[in-house]
C-alpha cells in the first residue's frame, strides 16, 4: 500500500500530518510514505487533483485510490484506510 503525502514549503498542517503518517508507518510497516512537494512535483500534484496542502491519498497496491484527505487526517483514519487499501 502507497501513502501519497502532498506538502508545501511553509505548511504548518504539513508537519503535523507527517507526524500522524509516521505513527501509522510504525504500527503498518507495510505502508510506503511517498513525500511530494506541490511545486517540485506540480505535474503530479495537478494529475491527482491536489486543491490544498496537506492532501494524502492511500491507495492499494494496484494504484487504486481508497482514502483522500485535505487536511491534517487522524490516526484512526489513516489506519482504517490502510486496512482498506490491503
Amino acid at each position: 500500500m502507497i501513502v501519497d503525502l502532498y506538502t508545501s514549503a511553509f505548511c504548518e498542517p504539513c508537519h503535523r500530518t507527517r507526524a500522524v503518517l509516521a505513527d501509522a508507518a510504525r504500527l503498518v510497516p507495510a505502508a510506503r510514505i511517498v513525500e511530494r512537494d506541490v511545486v517540485a512535483f506540480e505535474a503530479q500534484a495537478e494529475a491527482d487533483g491536489i486543491l490544498v496542502t496537506p492532501t494524502v491519498i492511500v491507495r492499494s497496491a494496484d494504484g487504486a485510490e481508497v482514502f483522500r484527505a485535505q487536511g491534517v487526517p487522524t490516526l484512526p483514519q489513516v489506519l482504517t484506510a490502510l486496512a482498506k487499501a490491503v
